[in-house]
């Protein structure tokens, strides 16, 4: 039955997507912007993905809307302070499968199939090793934790609930992920789209029915939404779970058999380390970052936070093409043709932007009505957090584009660097300067107080926001033009020439 429910979606996307993904690159070449051949292989990889995104961002929209129309602002705060401590968890399965995708995707290219299907395997193991932690630490001491970023008390209850559920299905979710990545490594990017298209519309009719207590059902509030995406996530897990064992697409998940291979397992943990480093550093760089919007306002908190989720639509683009081109690159890598890879990255990227800034062009005009769906007491300060977001989406693009690049060739050092210098040389230093003049911040661990605020507010706050990703697009951009990716990638021993 599920074959069948995925057949007829794949059919009816295919024709759509046959008339967008041909038009698209064509137009973009007629003015000499794209290489068509390349750039509609590029869009043909990205699309799926973008819709999976997106539909994801909106879901994440609709949680917030959902939180702020119920319950209020602070409740739109909670759900971003909690929803941070699941973005370690969730980026550091980025981080692993970006390992995945590498790996795969050059394994597919060099023609060993068995090995791209036991790199899947390594995948889960690490993917159980860490998501377990998380998960316990995070039902223990789910308040505390959001205590730490502010000292709102109703923030702290909301971000505490949500945190404590939504972290039940941590697991489930790095295993989708893995899954996701294995088959966009062997060019299979439409699947994970149809799995998507499935059990997002579970995840949105649960949150409405618990949160407002729909019907029946109680009246849950932000435990609703919470409850709402745990059980998604499950979902999208087990389904996952069912085509990969089936044996019938790209990439298998094979139950018996071989279940370690050191060197796949230390080519996986030597390309996501540098990719866990950076995850994690961009995660912990968004703590004080939202602890000096805190101090400024929960309002602030708040707007931030819906500002960033309806952006993200415009960003959804660089999620597809980075895929894209990890594809791409990688593929091409371990055949050997590096000059193919080479020009693939450059293509990617070219499509990439033009696409991204017509979404945020429409976004940006958009930006109040959408504003105030979300209930907010202050849907002024939310446009302008709108607005500021889409004078970055061109450095997001370049950064994440050129990220992909790199990670199909395991080059994945560079990428690490770029976040260092954007988010802990620039963003925090910048957007300390907006706390009020002699307000004291004592630095954990070493137990300084200093009072770094020079009371320029907001302002500080986008200028921040906006450096922070054209930084990191300068480092990616500058490394894969350097074409020293071509290096690393002979060195790993995985692909051509291994």
């Amino acid at each position: 039955m599920l074959r069948g429910v995925l057949r007829q979606l794949m059919a009816w996307f295919s024709a759509l997507f046959g008339r967008v993904i041909d038009g698209f690159p064509a137009v973009l070449a007629r003015f000499g912007l794209v290489e068509r051949d390349k750039s509609t292989e590029a869009l043909d990889l990205a699309a799926p993905v973008m819709v999976t995104g997106g539909l994801r961002t909106l879901l994440r929209i609709v949680d917030f809307a959902m939180v702020g129309l119920a319950l209020g602002d602070a409740a739109i705060a909670g759900l971003e302070l909690g929803f941070q401590y699941f973005f370690i968890g969730y980026g550091l399965s980025l981080a692993v499968t970006s390992g995945t995708i590498s790996v795969v995707s050059r394994l597919q290219g060099a023609g060993e199939p068995d090995r791209a299907n036991l790199a899947v395997k390594q995948s889960l193991w690490l993917a159980l090793l860490i998501s377990v932690p998380l998960t316990v630490i995070s039902w223990v001491y789910a308040e505390p934790l959001v205590g730490l970023l502010t000292n709102d008390a109703d923030a702290i209850r909301f971000g505490g609930i949500y945190l404590s559920i939504v972290m039940l299905s941590l697991v489930p979710r790095f295993w989708s992920m893995v899954a996701a990545r294995a088959l966009a490594g062997s060019a299979d990017t439409r699947t994970p789209m149809y799995v998507r298209l499935l059990t997002l519309p579970t995840n949105v009719a649960l949150n409405g029915v618990l949160i407002f207590g729909l019907g029946p059902a109680p009246k849950l509030g932000i435990a609703g939404a919470a409850i709402g995406t745990a059980v998604a996530n499950t979902l999208a897990a087990a389904v996952f779970f069912g085509l990969l064992i089936s044996g019938r697409y790209v990439v298998t998940l094979d139950l018996t058999g071989r279940q370690f291979d050191l060197g796949l397992m230390t080519e996986i943990v030597r390309v996501a380390l540098p990719l866990s480093a950076m995850r994690l550093l961009q995660t912990f760089a968004r703590f004080p970052f939202l602890f000096v919007l805190g101090v400024i306002g929960t309002p602030t908190v708040a707007a931030f936070a819906i500002g960033r989720r309806v952006m993200m639509l415009a960003l959804m683009p660089a999620w597809g093409y980075s895929t894209a081109a990890s594809t791409l690159v990688g593929q091409h890598v371990g055949s050997g043709d590096e000059d193919d890879a080479s020009a693939y990255g450059w293509q990617t990227l070219r499509i990439a932007l033009a696409t991204q800034l017509l979404i945020a062009a429409v976004l940006v005009v958009f930006a109040r009505p959408v504003a105030a769906l979300f209930g907010t007491a202050y849907p002024d300060l939310t446009v302008t957090f709108i607005r500021v977001f889409a004078l970055a989406v061109a450095g997001f693009s370049v950064s994440r584009t050129m990220r992909g690049s790199l990670r199909g060739a395991g080059d994945t050092r560079w990428p690490m660097y770029g976040t260092f210098v954007g988010s802990y040389l620039y963003r925090i230093p910048v957007a300390v300067l907006a706390l009020p003049v002699g307000f004291a911040v004592t630095i954990p661990l070493v137990g300084i107080t200093i009072a770094p605020g020079l009371g320029w507010g907001l302002p500080a706050i986008f200028a921040a926001i906006v450096g922070d990703y054209y930084l990191k697009a300068a480092v990616n951009t500058g490394r894969f033009w350097t074409g020293k990716w071509r290096d690393v990638a002979r060195a790993s021993g995985i692909g051509a020439g291994d």
